[in-house]
Formats: structure tokens, sequence, C-alpha cells
């Protein structure tokens, strides 16, 4: 009998390990993928996308829906959900001792948009003259 109480549990802390590698790669994709997609193009829709969204969530103050479902199979496997965005509970208590401020998060955001607006502005041009030439 215990044996198949234990699976749902270890389903739960599968998932949330997958939910947390995917949620981290995305923060990753959001804020490097612009250089992805100099080398592949067809990541730019996609990337230009997934950086809006970053940026809109972070400057807003949202919480993204990855973090309420990681929270959700958190208490699932009996951790403790925690409080605030997945940037502020795992990148930030390694930079900011204190914590995310607001400010800092609005911060972030612009940082996303600047980062990308630069890439982006390398990126751009070379894709316009490369389908010039492909015709």
């Amino acid at each position: 009998m215990q044996g198949t109480q234990c699976l749902p549990a270890m389903m739960d802390a599968f998932a949330l390990d997958a939910l947390l590698l995917l949620h981290g790669a995305f923060v990753l994709f959001v804020a490097g993928g612009g250089l992805l997609a100099m080398r592949f193009r067809k990541l730019l829709g996609w990337h230009l996308a997934a950086a809006a969204w970053g940026a809109v969530v972070e400057i807003n103050g949202w919480i993204c829906p990855l973090t309420l479902l990681e929270n959700r199979l958190r208490v699932a496997t009996g951790a403790a959900a925690y409080k605030g965005d997945f940037l502020a509970h795992y990148l930030a208590a390694m930079i900011y001792p204190d914590g995310l401020t607001r400010g800092m998060q609005i911060g972030l955001g612009i940082g996303v948009v600047l980062l990308n607006a630069l890439v982006y502005g390398y990126v751009w041009p070379r894709c316009v003259r490369a389908r010039r030439r492909n015709g």
C-alpha cells in the first residue's frame, strides 16, 4: 500500500524538478535568446514573444504562471511554497541578499528590453540583407 502512495509523490517531485529546469531555461532564453537568434534565425519570432512576455511580467510586477504551478507542485510534494516570483526566489537570493525589490524588478524588465534591443539592432539588419540576397 505504501508503494502506491509513494508513486504520486515521486511524480510530483519529478514534475517540480522538470518545471524548475523549464522555468530556468525560459528565463535564460528571455535574457539571451537574441544571441541564439543570430545563429538560428527561426528563433527570432519565438524569442521576441518570450522577451516581450518576460519584460511585461517583470515591469508590471506580475507572477508568472510557471511560478504558480511550481508553488502548487511544491505543496503537493510537501515542500513550502514561496512568496514572490521565480527570479526573486532563486536568482535574487543568490545575487541580492535582501531580496528583489520592486525597483530592481523594473530594472530587470528594462534590462531585458535594452539587451534585446542591442542584439536585435545587430541581428535585424543582417536578416533583411540575407533575405534580399536570397530573393
